[in-house]
């Protein structure tokens, strides 16, 4: 019986632990997950940043240790299909602090840009309204040479208020001035207080042209001293030896006193900026005009491949075409005081252009404080380790590599450079260039008298004129300064 009732046990146990044993599943095999790799845009668009960007240590996805990890980093970078989104989401307080770094879908975009060329009707204008009324009326500031407002006789100080027959106005005025290639212009006469059209009607076509930034050069005689005038309204390299030649024909003329009109100058390449240094002050090569700042990665390896001197812009004797070969000696002036003018258009390598020449001679700024742009861009295109482009995709950026002060340390004028004379150009009342009553060179030609500028009641004042827009705030990249990634490769020379 014990026998009987044990093999019946091992019997049920046998056919428990079967059941049991069948319940348990197998461990399926684990099959680590494929991160399929990021565009090639993505990618290009995340390893130019990391690599050149001024505020890179503050933006996580850039200093993000894990993505050392290519899975990691192909796994983030895949999150985003839109490549403007990623480089909008990698910029420092995009628009508040960072409010020029852009990508661009085709580099020629920036390569125009930087040569100056744009499609446009060649004038540069303000638009402004009186008192409640939502009707504007537009101030030409200047027009460029050669262009097909200068063809029409368009001129600095004409008053225009209608676009096709169209009255301006505050909501239509984008659209009339901004989004056509051909149109109308209606000018119009301020007398008194009022603005009334005249019968004053041109057509314009837009035209893809290159602007001259030196839009007037002059030697006058005021107050028994020879003036040479200059109106330069962007640093545009592809000008440097028609620049160049300016300050020649002021050399020979042994002129006294230099007015640098900057009113309307945005900036440009840093490289011009020390060659106008150069053709003011001097050619000293041993002297700093101004100090690069980079990110900390960026400004490590100069330093440790090339010393501290790869970290200053110095005055210098040449124009350098092709690298490092001098083609033209600089025409210097060799002045210890200069006047310049400035309004909250004159940005980035115009102001770094008075902030460096501040140490070493008398400047005299005239005018209302400048943008305060202290910081530069760079063309980052996706490159191989020959610095051949990638023939697969056209993207490209521009973003804020560096930071300049002059030699004085001085830098960081986010409220702009403040004048030392304060004075506004007067709107309603814009002579031509040159002019000794225009508003802001009369200031100037007083000071050099040594009488005092008090009191100066201004017609656009008078009327109750506000700004609304001006064309530079439809002109892409307006007020960028930039350096030429040749640079970096100079210094290996």
């Amino acid at each position: 019986m014990k026998k009987t009732l044990y093999k019946s046990f091992l019997l049920y146990l046998l056919i428990a632990v079967a059941l049991i044993s069948g319940c348990v599943k197998e461990e399926e095999p684990i099959i680590p997950e494929i991160i399929p790799e990021a565009t090639e845009v993505n990618a290009f668009i995340w390893n130019g940043l990391n690599d050149y960007y001024l505020w890179n240590s503050l933006i996580p996805e850039l200093s993000n240790t894990e993505y050392k990890n290519k899975d990691s980093l192909n796994a983030f970078l895949n999150t985003y299909t839109d490549p403007q989104e990623l480089f909008t989401s990698l910029l420092y307080k995009y628009e508040e602090v960072d409010k020029w770094s852009f990508l661009v879908d085709d580099s020629k975009e920036i390569d125009d840009w930087i040569a100056g060329i744009s499609e446009t009707m060649g004038y540069d204008f303000m638009l402004g309204r009186i008192g409640g009324s939502d009707d504007l009326f537009g101030f030409v500031r200047y027009v460029y040479k050669g262009s097909p407002a200068e063809k029409a006789g368009v001129k600095r100080g004409d008053i225009f208020m209608k676009v096709n027959d169209q009255q301006l106005t505050v909501s239509n005025y984008q659209t009339l001035l901004f989004a056509t290639q051909t149109y109308t212009l209606s000018f119009a006469t301020i007398s008194s207080s009022s603005i009334s059209l005249n019968n004053r009607v041109v057509l314009m076509t837009a035209v893809e042209m290159q602007e001259n930034p030196i839009n007037k050069d002059t030697i006058f005689i005021f107050n028994n001293q020879k003036i040479g005038y200059l109106v330069y309204n962007g640093f545009n390299s592809d000008f440097d030896i028609q620049l160049n030649d300016v300050f020649k024909k002021f050399k020979v003329a042994n002129i006294d006193r230099l007015v640098l009109d900057l009113r309307y100058n945005g900036g440009g390449s840093v490289q011009s900026s020390i060659y106008l240094a150069s053709m003011i002050y001097g050619t000293d090569a041993t002297k700093v005009f101004a100090k690069a700042k980079y990110n900390s990665g960026l400004q490590s390896y100069l330093v440790s491949e090339y010393g501290l001197a790869s970290l200053n812009d110095n005055f210098t004797t040449y124009i350098e075409k092709n690298g490092n070969n001098p083609v033209t000696t600089i025409n210097t002036l060799n002045l210890n005081k200069i006047h310049i003018i400035v309004s909250d258009n004159t940005a980035s390598a115009s102001e770094m252009l008075i902030n460096g020449l501040r140490p070493y001679m008398n400047v005299t700024v005239v005018g209302i404080n400048t943008n305060g742009k202290y910081t530069g861009s760079m063309t980052v295109k996706d490159w191989d380790e020959k610095g051949v482009v990638n023939p697969n995709h056209k993207w490209a950026m521009q973003p804020i590599v560096v930071k300049y002060a002059n030699s004085r340390d001085e830098s960081d004028y986010v409220n702009g450079l403040t004048p030392n004379i304060i004075s506004e150009e007067d709107f309603a009342n814009l002579l031509p260039f040159g002019d000794p009553n225009e508003t802001l060179l009369s200031v100037v030609l007083s000071d050099i008298k040594g009488i005092p500028v008090t009191g100066m009641v201004l017609k656009s004042a008078k009327m109750g004129l506000r700004k609304v827009s001006d064309s530079r705030d439809f002109k892409p990249f307006a007020n960028e300064m930039y350096i030429n990634p040749d640079k970096f490769q100079n210094l290996k020379k």
